[in-house]
């Protein structure tokens, strides 16, 4: 067993400035059809104040793409590339690991050296039994992400947060659940109630509102137009005193509906949910 690479324990805290009382930015994949560079100056354009990273986003066009195996240099360029856009990163996924000491540490190196604060995953008790003890050591959280229910596949059980939570329960709290609230809708799922079944364990979310309830094409339109009663969702993190950032996600053009995106950031704000 190797030692501990150890790092200055400063990700529990998102140092990004708050919107409507929220860590508000973009997961990348809105922009999945652009560069990193092109994502990042994209989301400070519509307004948001963080970025959570997918894997294998090309840095810049024809460059390498983002991930564990990135040199220091290029993880250094990133990060300039974030600090001149008033853009601070805060989580990568949702990506995979082995079960195993090498992979997980890899992942975790990484993701403490970009300076984000959470790991979004889908990953089983094996894999999380690994993170458990960099998740300790570098004071990162991991959060188990949820696609869509999958009838044809009774295997797949991430879509639902009582599984989630009996998934997570065993480990340290920094091990969680990234609440994906247009997933849990097209699943059928009211998110608050999902919500309310994994309180004290939400460390991320990619917060949608979607044109459809319980449609698994169901698709994504700005906050407050849709079926997903975002204020309800809002009032309940402030309930909770989530601690966590919200990624708007936009599935349906990879290019970035940037009008949309701004739109959301601008409906979180006119919430004005800034007492914490």
């Amino acid at each position: 067993m190797g030692t501990f690479m150890h790092f200055q324990s400063n990700s529990a805290v998102i140092s990004a400035p708050k919107i409507g009382g929220f860590w508000l930015g973009c997961q990348a994949w809105t922009f999945n059809k652009r560069t990193v560079a092109e994502a990042i100056a994209l989301t400070a354009k519509a307004g948001g104040k963080t970025i959570e990273f997918f894997p294998g986003q090309k840095l810049e066009a024809g460059g390498e793409g983002l991930g564990p195996g990135n040199s220091d240099a290029t993880i250094a360029k990133v990060k300039a590339m974030c600090e001149q856009a008033g853009i601070t990163p805060v989580a990568f996924g949702v990506t995979g690991f082995g079960a195993n000491e090498a992979d997980a540490r890899k992942l975790a190196e990484f993701a403490k050296k970009l300076g984000i604060r959470t790991i979004v995953t889908e990953s089983g008790p094996a894999e999380l039994k690994v993170m458990e003890k960099f998740v300790k050591d570098m004071d990162l959280y991991v959060a188990i992400h949820n696609h869509p229910k999958q009838p044809k596949n009774p295997n797949y059980k991430v879509w639902d947060p009582k599984y989630v939570l009996e998934l997570v329960s065993p480990f340290d709290k920094r091990i969680g659940a990234c609440a994906d609230t247009g997933h849990w809708v097209r699943s059928g799922i009211k998110p608050v109630d999902a919500m309310k079944i994994l309180k004290g364990r939400i460390h991320a979310s990619h917060l949608k509102d979607l044109n459809q309830f319980g449609e698994p094409h169901g698709h994504d339109v700005p906050y407050g137009t849709g079926v997903s009663d975002v204020p309800a969702i809002l009032e309940e993190f402030r309930k909770q005193n989530y601690q966590g950032h919200l990624s708007i996600e936009y599935e349906i053009n990879g290019d970035g509906p940037l009008e949309d995106v701004a739109a959301c950031i601008g409906f979180v704000r006119g919430l004005g949910y800034n007492k914490k």
